[in-house]
């Protein structure tokens, strides 16, 4: 299943809330960043947008967690 395909699926199953998105974030601390799924504005096909027209592509995201349990992380 596709990276987007699990980002839809809960979105439109569970929801977004209680999501967090484990990025590679060159400069943040460990070069990763959380984003929030209450941040996330759009699941498109290349990206995921945040409600500050951030736009992240799938291959810099590293891990999704929903309600502190791992769902999906990239495989190392």
């Amino acid at each position: 299943m596709l990276l987007r395909d699990i980002l839809n699926k809960i979105k439109w199953t569970e929801g977004l809330k209680g999501l967090e998105i484990i990025i590679l974030h060159r400069g943040g601390y460990e070069n990763k960043k959380i984003i929030k799924g209450e941040e996330i504005k759009d699941i498109t096909p290349r990206a995921i947008i945040c409600e500050d027209n951030t736009i992240i592509p799938y291959h810099r995201i590293l891990c999704i967690k929903k309600n502190g349990e791992i769902i999906w992380s990239k495989k190392k």
